[in-house]
């Protein structure tokens, strides 16, 4: 059979049965119709000549118009690099997408590599425009800004890249790091995610995937979990060695960039890249790890006691109550409860989510060899974003549809700004997303039928926040530890699981034992390999959420009008700036304490219920 209409969905395709109803797959024929289409080749080819061509009648130029006070040709010109930036992403949005339908796949394993390798070729050529842009003068900048209000538009983006100045190197040498990461960083991140596409894990008389596999540890019975969980350490033990190796090989990639680039701290190039001050996250973490005997200690203490037991096993961490309704959630449900939600907050907040449910934008099956997890794609501002979930019919698996679609509204929101200014900072790209999981969480609640359902919504929405908060600072924790160590020499095994069980029992408390085998539960966690340093946003999102439903439950009126410009404004306003309007600043110590207090009272609120 052909492979080439699977991997962009056949518009015509029925979607795949399941016990949840029919799940929908998305179709990539937005992007490009095929794999081997003359689109893709096309502008394959016409964007590696464009970029030479870019490269040609520009390198070299723009201190000259900048002294000459040409404006016009200086906007010209970064028209044409935003331009250029949205073709190559369209093509590799593409190759990315067709990859995560089934990382196992040798044909789109190797379409995706070749395209990185086309792109990198074609995008070294735009390398030296961000450089040169910065070698002119703030001053002559400014001029130019302020003399032409087309140009005046890209300040916000004019600015950004000036941030990272201090850490720019040789034209050379930048050079040489953008066409050595296909081979290097980039090569060890897709072993890490076919390695994980590949892994099998055998419970019950089943060979299951990961996700699979983890979706066990959230099941009633338990006796599945505790079998999902040795068969999770068994084939992790079996591979750690990989694993080990590309943690190694990658922290060292990240120190020599990091020594190169002048970043002190490993965390430095993150912080930059989010446009958040080092100090604010060094707040957050603070207060995080300072509240974990608040949270979660104390709420693992109450669960142990719910389930009549001294203290949990790690296996227990995510299980049901016992009174928790036990039930599948077909998809059009999860669908249907999700943009309810959305509606009562906004119904235009409720018609950008139905258009994912009215495209085909949305993969929702789970397949052997598909990506894990779940993940919303911006794709480029001339096309429009992709979802992709795991989903299992759980209330999770409803939440984690919020969350992504929340993602995926705000990447529709932020799109105008075009391909240099849509994107979102991470510290404020989980805004979208968190808030949409509450307003579902919310909208849940309100339709609870019993205590016993009211109780069993309230425990799994506090599970999530503390898997969000307080796994998320414990994950950032972990990484920094790897990191500075990793400095002294190489890691072995040995030395990362004990990082792992210290961050882990720092931040889940002593009601869980974690027993033998959950040292090595670190190897599957996709964050470390490819966003080094990422998984604070989760946390800065999380409670910053919490803040903003806050002042909307205080003063809805114009709250929508508020958050709107927020999401609208994707990567041109800094997040003091946007805050700002409701009355928050996340450089105020008391920010984070606010947000964590909320996960505190809906502990209270679950306690009182008994």
């Amino acid at each position: 059979m052909n492979r080439l209409p699977t991997v962009v969905r056949d518009q015509n395709a029925v979607p795949a049965a399941s016990p949840f109803g029919a799940l929908p797959e998305w179709n990539l024929a937005d992007l490009y119709p095929a794999m081997d289409g003359p689109e893709l080749t096309g502008d394959l080819a016409r964007g590696l000549a464009d970029a030479e061509s870019f490269e040609a009648r520009a390198k070299g130029r723009l201190a000259g118009l900048a002294a000459g006070g040409d404006a016009s040709a200086l906007l010209a010109l970064v028209k044409d690099y935003e331009a250029l930036q949205d073709r190559l992403g369209r093509i590799g949005s593409y190759a990315g997408l067709v990859y995560c339908g089934d990382t196992t796949d040798p044909v789109r394993a190797k379409f995706y590599g070749d395209i990185q390798d086309r792109i990198t070729r074609a995008s070294t050529h735009l390398l030296f425009f961000e450089l040169e842009l910065n070698r002119i003068d703030d001053a002559a900048i400014d001029a130019l800004i302020a003399r032409h209000a087309g140009l005046a538009h890209y300040r916000p983006w004019l600015e950004d890249i000036r941030k990272e100045k201090p850490h720019q190197l040789s034209d050379e040498v930048e050079k040489l790091f953008h066409e050595k990461y296909v081979t290097g960083a980039a090569a060890w991140t897709r072993l890490f995610d076919e390695t994980v596409a590949s892994l099998r894990f055998h419970v019950g008389g089943e060979d299951l995937p990961l996700e699979a596999t983890l979706s066990r540890l959230q099941d009633a019975d338990e006796t599945k979990r505790r079998e999902a969980a040795e068969a999770l350490a068994v084939t992790f033990k079996a591979n750690l060695r990989i694993f080990t190796l590309i943690m190694n090989v990658l922290a060292k990639d990240k120190e020599i960039s990091d020594t190169w680039r002048r970043f002190a701290d490993p965390a430095d190039a993150r912080h930059l890249s989010n446009r958040v001050e080092p100090e604010v996250v060094a707040a957050l973490v603070e207060a995080a790890r300072g509240a974990f005997p608040r949270l979660s200690h104390r709420y693992y203490a109450l669960k142990a006691k719910w389930m009549g037991k001294e203290r949990l096993e790690h296996w227990d961490r995510n299980a049901p109550l016992a009174t928790a309704p036990a039930r599948t959630i077909p998809w059009d449900e999860a669908r249907d409860t999700v943009l309810r939600a959305y509606g009562r907050f906004s119904s235009e907040l409720a018609a950008l989510g139905k258009r994912f449910f009215d495209n085909p934008w949305i993969d929702a099956p789970t397949r052997p060899g598909k990506a894990p997890g779940a993940f919303a794609h911006p794709t480029v501002p001339s096309a429009h974003p992709y979802l992709l979930v795991n989903y299992q019919g759980k209330v999770r698996d409803v939440m984690t549809l919020a969350h992504e679609l929340g993602h995926g509204v705000h990447q529709l929101l932020a799109a105008p700004n075009g391909a240099l200014m849509a994107p979102t900072p991470l510290t404020l790209a989980e805004t979208a997303s968190v808030f949409g999981e509450m307003l579902t969480f919310r909208a849940l609640l309100a339709d609870a039928k019993s205590v016993a359902e009211k109780r069993a919504m309230l425990a799994s929405k506090v599970e999530d926040m503390i898997n969000t908060v307080v796994r998320q600072i414990a994950f950032y924790t972990f990484e920094r530890k790897i990191h500075a160590a990793r400095r002294d020499g190489e890691l072995t095994a040995d030395d990362i699981c004990r990082f792992w069980m210290e961050v882990q029992g720092e931040s889940l408390g002593p009601s869980i034992r974690l027993g033998e085998g959950y040292e090595t539960f670190w190897v599957y966690i996709s964050h470390f390999v490819h966003s080094p340093f990422y998984v604070y946003a989760y946390a800065f999102g999380d409670c910053l959420v919490n803040s903003l439903y806050g002042a909307y439950e205080k003063a809805p009126q114009g709250f929508q009008e508020k958050y709107f410009a927020l999401l609208s404004a994707g990567g041109t306003r800094h997040h003091r700036e946007l805050l700002a309007p409701f009355g928050l600043d996340a450089t105020d110590p008391g920010f984070w304490s606010i947000g964590l207090s909320v996960i505190e009272g809906l502990i209270d609120e679950l306690e009182a219920l008994g």
